[in-house]
């Protein structure tokens, strides 16, 4: 998982250790185990990996090195060695920045953070609506925002131009994956806007 970042795709990597959560050094990791990690968590590529940028880990340390080859499904899967280096400081442990997900977007305006939902399903992307309700729209609002790493949701304009695929959320939810959708089309839909703007990252 990654914790303390913006949204489910960035933050400070740990790993489940005999039902426990520890934290990775960034000396035992490289691209190739970030490309593992984001795909995992259902995010797009690794844009960024630096340590301390997250905030510095508690508690245990991962005492093993990951030797991914990149291809992997899971972190977990992959090979791994002793660690070289007995010591890590918290504030070098993983920090790391995945992509947006694949599966979601806004589109219509000029910021990658402002827009109509659309939710890639079934092999398409589907324009996302809801019931005609102000909390049902701000749900969803708040999930996107939060998993495209765009800050909170400013406001939720409805729209009634079209149809789309209805959905719920109570905007606790990592994803719009996560949400329930409704197998058939509704004419509430809605633009979003969220309150960050795009960054541009670099892999150190």
């Amino acid at each position: 998982q990654l914790v303390d970042g913006a949204g489910f795709c960035s933050g400070r990597l740990e790993v489940k250790s005999s039902q426990t959560w520890v934290s990775v050094c960034e000396s035992d990791f490289d691209q190739q185990d970030a490309e593992v990690v984001c795909r995992e968590l259902g995010c797009g590529v690794p844009v960024d990996l630096q340590g301390g940028l997250y905030g510095e880990g508690k508690g245990q340390i991962w005492d093993k090195e990951f030797q991914c080859k990149g291809n992997e499904t899971r972190l977990l899967d992959c090979d791994t060695s002793e660690r070289k280096n007995n010591t890590c400081l918290h504030g070098h442990t993983v920090a790391l920045t995945c992509s947006e997900p694949d599966n979601v977007r806004l589109v219509g305006e000029a910021s990658r953070c402002a827009g109509g939902v659309e939710l890639y399903y079934q092999q398409e992307w589907r324009t996302v609506g809801t019931d005609d309700k102000d909390n049902y729209r701000k749900n969803i609002a708040k999930v996107v925002c939060r998993q495209l790493g765009c800050g909170s949701n400013v406001s939720v304009v409805p729209v009634n131009t079209t149809t789309g695929t209805g959905l719920y959320c109570t905007g606790s939810e990592p994803g719009l994956r996560e949400c329930a959708t409704w197998m058939y089309v509704i004419p509430h839909l809605f633009t979003v806007i969220c309150s960050g703007n795009n960054k541009a990252f670099s892999f150190f």
